[in-house]
């Protein structure tokens, strides 16, 4: 009986000793723009917070749970105006915090990366869909939550060749981006059977499309535009410049279903998610703050709760253990997709299933029954392991 009460109290004061250590402080940095940038439809205007309040969300979520690890998360938010110094904002960032969130374009991605090249500090890619990001110029220091655009395009022509629409009309903006976006959809619809009968260019001539002159014009433009293609399924649309393809469900020539870039839309997220538990955290969200959740928002989340889980599962905020960790075979973490999300360890790629969602319901959810894979069916969503071009240092 002495000898079970002296354990109990050594016990005791081990846990004490526990209790009242200092806690481990995890710094994530976030570095996004400054400004929004304005989409075509009034009821779709992206926030002032948006992306930042997912993260937001994220180090709430990850101080509940470090409440019982003793460790405790902060989060230091940077957005950058045009023409400010991506690298010397990252390095600035990277002197305080281990672990940076960055919601930037593929270009100054790439900047803040080799820019702390040589430093312990994990990057997580929650914004740009580029696949070169995860190809030709993959980073070591960089991990991917943002799905790439290939992953976007598979993700959406699987359910379309399930369906059984196999003929498409493409059609494609005149910007950079758009361009990248077709690369992908034709790769997909080369990878699973689909036939591109046409393809046509919109070119951005400016106008403001909003006014009644405007409105009249599109009536009357569109069909005209879609009148002379081939026999086709559903018309794709490639317009990430947001010029064109808003404007086209209805308003085809032929009655044909739209999807790409409006209608049926290929996204990581979406406000009308409510399965596998995620009305639980659209509701969260809400409450915080008086919004729906977006994509972003969602990637963001994801990123900081990827930090969370590695630290909570290695009990170290250190950059190089959790980076170690999140890049080995026992990480994965939960984000109300109906599976684990785990990484790709040959260009650092969270794998993660696609919504196709039309603007108030979420239609489907990719990869489709029937598309197989060796390893995991996420895997026939985006750049596989035998076609990486990727070569991590």
């Amino acid at each position: 009986m002495i000898r079970w009460l002296v354990g109990v109290i050594g016990l005791s004061v081990v846990a004490s000793h526990a209790l009242a250590a200092e806690p481990i402080d995890i710094h994530i940095g976030y570095l996004g723009q400054a400004g929004i940038k304005s989409k075509l439809s009034l009821v779709e205007q992206p926030s002032e917070n948006d992306g930042i309040a997912g993260a937001r969300l994220a180090i709430e979520d990850n101080n509940t749970t470090g409440k019982f690890l003793n460790q405790r998360f902060a989060l230091e938010e940077v957005r950058l105006r045009d023409g400010e110094d991506v690298a010397k904002a990252a390095a600035t960032l990277a002197d305080r915090n281990g672990f940076i969130i960055v919601d930037l374009p593929a270009a100054a991605l790439l900047k803040a990366a080799d820019a702390l090249r040589d430093r312990k500090t994990v990057l997580l890619n929650a914004g740009a869909t580029d696949d070169r990001l995860r190809e030709q110029d993959c980073r070591a220091n960089v991990v991917h939550v943002a799905p790439t655009r290939s992953m976007l395009a598979d993700a959406l022509a699987q359910y379309l060749v399930w369906k059984q629409w196999k003929r498409w009309l493409l059609v494609v903006g005149s910007h950079e981006t758009d361009k990248l976006y077709a690369d992908a959809l034709r790769r997909a619809a080369a990878r699973f059977g689909a036939k591109i009968v046409q393809e046509e260019m919109f070119e951005d001539t400016g106008g403001a499309r909003r006014t009644d002159s405007g409105v009249t014009l599109i009536q009357r433009q569109m069909p005209v535009f879609t009148q002379a293609a081939p026999a086709y399924d559903v018309l794709v649309a490639a317009d990430e410049s947001e010029v064109f393809a808003s404007y086209l469900p209805y308003r085809t020539w032929d009655a044909r279903p739209v999807a790409g870039s409006a209608g049926l839309v290929p996204t990581s997220w979406d406000a009308a998610h409510d399965q596998w538990g995620a009305i639980q955290i659209q509701n969260r969200f809400v409450k915080l703050n008086s919004r729906r959740m977006t994509a972003r928002d969602m990637q963001a989340w994801t990123a900081a709760r990827m930090i969370g889980e590695a630290t909570s599962r290695t009990n170290s905020g250190d950059p190089r253990a959790v980076s170690d960790f999140l890049k080995g075979p026992d990480f994965s973490v939960a984000a109300f997709k109906g599976q684990r999300l785990t990484l790709r360890d040959w260009n650092l790629q969270l794998r993660q299933p696609i919504l196709l969602a039309d603007g108030r319901m979420v239609v489907s959810v990719s990869p489709q029954e029937g598309f197989l894979h060796q390893t995991s069916e996420l895997d026939t969503l985006g750049v596989d392991r035998p076609e990486t071009k990727c070569k991590l240092n």
